[in-house]
């Protein structure tokens, strides 16, 4: 394996620092290695652990790990040439054989998560089946969960003292560095006061706007025109696609506090092989959309309930290349916006019963792993989980007995769903399109709807907690 130096400017105040670092892109699946895995939490999750502790009035740690990728063990025989500059003079052509991981090594996220989870497992933490970076202790009245991104690890949990307890015990074994409060998370502004907790990315919508050149741009009402249908062979090829891949691969992460933006990100997702100018032009006006509101993001009330509900909705032959549909759903626990999706479906559908059925069983199947991670947790729904949909053929063939020759082609989803709802464990219900939450995340709507819906969605803006 090679490798080179990489150098660390670790401020003003400080002289810069060099890092060893293996070059893992000159390594060969199924040669140089096998598995890979980084321990990222789930957006999902992560919403979900923020709503409870928020209910519960738990406080919110966060830890930085140093240097957590050189903390792994490795159990497979990886060799390096000597570091340039501390060549053996009498063994030039000798190899070192490495027992830790190095930055930049494809086993390094890994071998870093195998040693913190086999410290946290001796600790008395269960690894979550739901998610792989959670960790869950619950042991005579005491609940502490821990929550693993790469190296970013937040804590909270019922009782502050033995969280300290726990952050020292882990201090102890590894090197961590203790950043207080929960306040700045993965790119997300966290606020919080007595009323509640305020997630927002406004900094890193700031930054977009800098970079694009955008921050003072004419503000617009709503993220996508209703005028404008965008296909794949609209307007003229970019000579330079680089900068229009480069956004829209930034929007993609904004959406982990912006579900009004789900939609058109994954519209213009779905050209990132071959974008155009009028691709360019609507990436533009989501840029300007978020202009006119940075501070926007999801306030979670520190009153709220652990009733689980979604909103299923579909828009059928929305795609003007293909006329497949979109499928999208958001799910609320309580109050709190915690999942949604906006996604094309893999084929097209024969009736808007049908596209709204794919959306509905693909609803459902994030209900039901949202319902076992509350499971883990240990927290009690007080009622089942509930879909709706505004779609009446759909809600019916949900819970009907007699399943129709014309709807063979859907089989699979309908025993599914169809099972849950006879078992107890799901209820799918008719809603009206006026009160339909997801409708968002189908289709462009009028700046009036948008609005309206925005707000029921559970979005507010940063001041919201002024005063609090």
């Amino acid at each position: 394996m090679d490798q080179y130096w990489q150098q660390q400017d670790e401020g003003a105040g400080d002289a810069c620092k060099v890092r060893l670092v293996a070059k893992g892109f000159h390594q060969r699946p199924g040669i140089d290695y096998h598995d890979t895995f980084r321990p990222v939490i789930k957006p999902a999750s992560i919403r979900l652990v923020l709503s409870i502790a928020m209910s519960h009035g738990w406080s919110l740690r966060q830890l930085d790990m140093n240097n957590a990728f050189l903390q792994g063990h490795l159990h497979d025989d990886v060799y390096m040439m000597q570091p340039s500059g501390f060549v053996d003079q009498d063994r030039p052509s000798h190899v070192c054989k490495l027992h830790k991981a190095l930055y930049g090594l494809k086993q390094a996220p890994r071998a870093w998560y195998n040693e913190l989870r086999q410290f946290l497992i001796s600790s008395g933490f269960k690894n979550s089946l739901a998610d792989t970076s959670l960790f869950i202790f619950c042991k005579h009245g005491i609940v502490i969960y821990v929550l693993v991104y790469v190296d970013d690890i937040v804590v909270t949990g019922n009782d502050t003292s033995r969280n300290q307890q726990f952050i020292q015990l882990l201090s102890d074994r590894f090197s961590v560095k203790d950043l207080g409060d929960l306040k700045f998370f993965l790119g997300v502004e966290v606020s919080r006061s007595h009323k509640g907790l305020f997630l927002t990315q406004q900094r890193y919508v700031q930054d977009l706007l800098k970079r694009t050149n955008m921050l003072h741009a004419k503000s617009v009402a709503t993220p996508m025109s209703l005028t404008t249908s965008l296909i794949l062979n609209s307007g003229l090829p970019l000579e330079d696609p680089t900068e229009y891949r480069n956004v829209v691969g930034s929007l993609q992460y904004l959406n982990f506090t912006r579900p009004d933006i789900a939609f058109t990100v994954n519209k213009l997702s779905q050209f990132m092989h071959s974008p155009t100018s009028d691709h360019w032009q609507a990436v533009k006006r989501v840029l300007r959309y978020l202009a006119g509101s940075p501070s926007l993001g999801i306030f979670m009330s520190s009153t709220n309930s652990f009733d689980l509900h979604a909103f299923s909705d579909a828009d059928w032959g929305g795609n003007r290349d293909d006329y497949t549909s979109t499928s999208a759903h958001i799910v609320y626990l309580g109050e709190h916006p915690i999942s949604w999706s906006s996604k094309k479906q893999r084929t097209a559908a024969r009736s808007s019963t049908e596209a709204e059925y794919k959306s509905v069983a693909s609803t459902a199947v994030e209900l039901r792993w949202l319902s076992s991670l509350l499971s883990e947790l240990g927290v009690p729904m007080t009622t089942k989980p509930v879909i709706f949909c505004d779609n009446v053929g759909a809600t019916y063939l949900c819970a009907n007995p007699v399943f129709h020759s014309r709807m063979k082609h859907v089989a699979v989803d309908y025993h599914f769903i169809r099972g849950l709802v006879q078992d107890g464990l799901l209820r799918v219900t008719h809603v009206s399109s006026q009160d339909q939450l997801a409708e968002t995340l189908t289709k462009p709507i009028t700046r009036a709807r948008f609005e309206l819906l925005r707000v029921r969605m559970g979005l507010a803006h940063a001041p919201h907690l002024a005063g609090a």
